[in-house]
């Protein structure tokens, strides 16, 4: 049986990707910053300076550990090998939170350096739920699955994605990763409005919510296309957005996404800031 109180185990507070080169700064001034993700494919080595600096972290704040390439999505068994280095990676570190993307990343033996979609489909629940349910008990955890940004839909997809989403809790146990930004850019680029996303998805199970930049850009008909790029602040209609989802759920944990062009640590600490106004504002309403 999941222990499913684990899901919350991240304070209710902001938090930020760890990028090595601010880790002396964060030691030193972490500002507003309670916890800190973390990509487990950065850490599954055997020792060196990243590991030392995890376990630095580690005695000073909380840990989320966010998957990128177990392709729970994908058509095939997971990667055991890979699965078992997560695993050991889990085992020593007893992180907070584990999540990973609802999306898929590998076919055969090819990896590609990207999250791609899937269609929701009967056939595709059931594979995905099987592939949670290997990572749940492999890990002895229960873990977060994360909504994706989206820039098309499938023809054959039966299930919205908040219902698609909804029935892998159901069926697994598994709680959910809301990232706000996502939500915007899928609901520009598909043509629907954030707040009937909102209103099908499934917060009772929602564990921790992430928030990041994105790049405009033009389809090939020139209608606007967001890229989920987070490469830059965070944009006003997001921010606007997480307080809409912070007024349904209430107070909860919110990481702060930069991993491209990432900037210095004041201004990544200066959206974080951020990032504790939104929870001080729902705190006090």
């Amino acid at each position: 049986m999941l222990d499913t109180a684990r899901l919350n185990r991240l304070p209710a507070a902001p938090g930020v990707g760890f990028k090595p080169q601010h880790f002396a700064a964060i030691m030193e001034d972490a500002g507003p910053v309670r916890w800190l993700e973390i990509h487990a494919e950065n850490y599954m080595g055997d020792g060196g300076r990243p590991l030392a600096q995890l376990r630095a972290l580690a005695e000073r704040f909380a840990i989320s550990v966010h998957g990128v390439g177990l392709s729970i999505g994908g058509d095939q068994p997971l990667d055991k090998d890979h699965l078992a280095r997560l695993a050991r990676l889990v085992g020593w570190l007893d992180p907070a939170s584990f999540s990973e993307h609802l999306a898929w990343s590998s076919h055969g033996e090819t990896y590609l350096n990207d999250l791609l979609p899937l269609p929701y489909t009967n056939a595709t629940l059931t594979r995905v739920a099987e592939h949670i349910d290997t990572v749940q008990s492999t890990l002895r955890r229960p873990m977060l699955l994360e909504n994706p940004s989206s820039y098309l839909a499938f023809a054959e997809s039966t299930w919205s994605e908040p219902e698609f989403l909804a029935e892998l809790t159901r069926r697994t146990g598994c709680g959910l990763l809301l990232d706000v930004n996502n939500v915007f850019i899928s609901s520009v680029n598909l043509g629907f409005t954030p707040q009937s996303y909102l209103d099908a998805f499934p917060l009772s199970r929602v564990a921790e919510i992430h928030v990041g930049g994105h790049d405009h850009d033009a389809d090939d008909h020139g209608a606007p296309l967001l890229i989920d790029s987070h490469a830059r602040p965070v944009a006003p209609p997001v921010w606007d957005l997480l307080a809409e989802v912070l007024a349904r759920t209430g107070p909860c944990p919110v990481l702060v996404e930069w991993d491209n062009d990432v900037p210095d640590w004041p201004t990544l600490r200066d959206e974080a800031c951020r990032a504790e106004h939104a929870l001080q504002t729902v705190a006090v309403g």
